[in-house]
């Protein structure tokens, strides 16, 4: 009966010439939903809806970054030598430690790509602090409000969370054996002003920065295309606001 409900509207949308692509697929989007434009949805289902919406993101997001050459070979999100000993590089690299410097620089990434697996239950866990209130301002607010909200109110916890997970990775590929060596070498250089950055709190503030960015990516895309938006309730909860 759904499937026959459903090939009626596809039908008469498409019979209707004055019909816009985008009414179309509105129309599609309320069968799917099982919704009518007269019905609202509830205070509950739109803190759900961006409860799952977070989720999908983070899921989707986390499952990019940890992927190998997830950060590396993504110029988005990709962590470069520490901007703050820039001169560090730029030294290594006349003197012929240019390999050494990108080597260090692709275990760097792969120290963020391996934490990013251990990311999606320290998220999940954050967003289900989320209240009605903040989810109606949310669902009303920004095409990233939602991210947002979660880095807004996450990135102390992320960050103590995080950080001995970047740490176990970064000494998992060698990242800070590789970086102690280069900074070693460069404070051994005549006359140079020596350096010793903290790699971790680096690392692990680059590599939140960049799952950030993918997760709100991953939030315009259910916010925009309706594709995205993998569940019933994302579908009920999005369709109503695009329509609104």
């Amino acid at each position: 009966m759904k499937k026959l409900l459903y090939t009626s509207f596809v039908a008469l949308a498409i019979g209707a010439s004055a019909c816009t692509a985008a009414q179309v697929q509105q129309t599609v989007d309320g069968v799917l939903a099982g919704t009518t434009t007269g019905v609202p949805v509830t205070q509950s289902e739109v803190a759900s809806g961006l409860r799952q919406a977070l989720e999908v993101g983070i899921k989707n997001g986390a499952g990019q970054a940890s992927q190998t050459d997830g950060y590396y070979k993504n110029s988005l999100i990709r962590i470069p030598f520490p901007q703050d000993v820039q001169r560090v590089e730029n030294t290594l690299r006349k003197i012929g430690l240019g390999s050494e410097v990108d080597r260090f620089v692709m275990t760097l990434n792969r120290g963020a790509e391996d934490a990013a697996k251990s990311a999606v239950p320290i998220f999940v866990s954050a967003i289900k602090q989320m209240t009605i209130q903040d989810a109606w301002g949310i669902l009303k607010g920004d095409k990233d409000a939602a991210t947002q909200y979660l880095k807004r109110t996450t990135s102390t916890q992320l960050t103590n969370a995080f950080k001995p997970v970047i740490r176990q990775s970064l000494d998992k590929t060698n990242a800070t054996k590789y970086y102690s060596d280069l900074v070693y070498r460069y404070n051994q250089i005549p006359l140079v002003q020596k350096v010793n950055p903290n790699l971790d709190e680096y690392a692990t503030q680059k590599a939140i920065d960049g799952l950030f960015l993918l997760v709100a990516d991953e939030e315009l895309k259910i916010r925009e295309n309706p594709i995205a938006r993998t569940t019933e309730l994302l579908r009920r909860v999005f369709t109503k606001e695009n329509q609104s």
